[in-house]
């Protein structure tokens, strides 16, 4: 079995924003040589996150929208959390809805997506580098 395996850094320059690292990952699984395996991309910070979705500008603005509905950055008194001296209370809250992780099949050397997927790190707490992991296992 081989495994392979690389990171990510990411820096994005807003609060909250998505990026699809999908091209990334799929130069990630022809670099390991797996033909048929899985992909684990994870988020190695807990205020960012991995998702699969649509490549859509609405869908995303709806996410943005709905994410500061149910976990509003202000006010900053509204967490516990930022009593700590942080001010990413929400950004915790976000990224634990979005989720941490994705693992997708590999098959005949290449993700094997449904129509329309591409794989997403969402960033709840910008302006600082984080990184994304990528390991791959398989045949």
């Amino acid at each position: 079995m081989k495994s392979h395996h690389k990171e990510l850094w990411m820096e994005v320059p807003t609060r909250m924003d998505f990026v699809n690292i999908t091209p990334q990952v799929e130069e990630a699984v022809r670099e390991s040589g797996v033909q048929n395996g899985f992909c684990l991309v994870n988020a190695m910070h807990i205020t960012a996150s991995v998702f699969i979705n649509d490549d859509e500008p609405g869908l995303h603005r709806d996410y943005k929208r709905w994410l500061e509905e149910l976990a509003p950055h202000e006010p900053l008194t509204g967490y516990d959390h930022n009593r700590t001296g942080e001010d990413n209370g929400d950004a915790h809250h976000k990224r634990q809805v979005m989720g941490r992780e994705v693992v997708i099949a590999v098959t005949d050397g290449q993700l094997h997506f449904g129509t329309w997927e591409r794989i997403f790190y969402g960033e709840f707490d910008g302006r600082r580098r984080k990184r994304v992991l990528i390991k791959i296992i398989g045949e």
